[in-house]
């Protein structure tokens, strides 16, 4: 019998040190850090495409039309 309780009381002990030490280990990244680092990747390269897109539409486009019709203006 005493035998048993001394073997349940070394379980027990040896539980609840797993149990510390992995409530302790603060290693390695956290779930909530990646995903901000994600989210915060996506809103810039989301930023960064709308400003390429509004350059390309409004800026070099009407240029680069009105230079080709130039080019390949045969009238004079």
């Amino acid at each position: 019998m005493r035998n048993m309780f001394r073997k349940v009381n070394e379980l027990r002990i040896g539980k609840i040190t797993a149990i510390k030490t992995a409530v302790g280990n603060n290693r390695g990244e956290g779930y909530i850090d990646t995903a901000v680092k994600i989210l915060i990747a996506v809103v810039l390269g989301a930023l960064l495409l709308a400003g390429l897109y509004m350059l390309f539409g409004d800026v070099v486009m009407p240029t680069l039309n009105e230079r080709i019709q130039e080019m390949f203006n045969y009238a004079g």
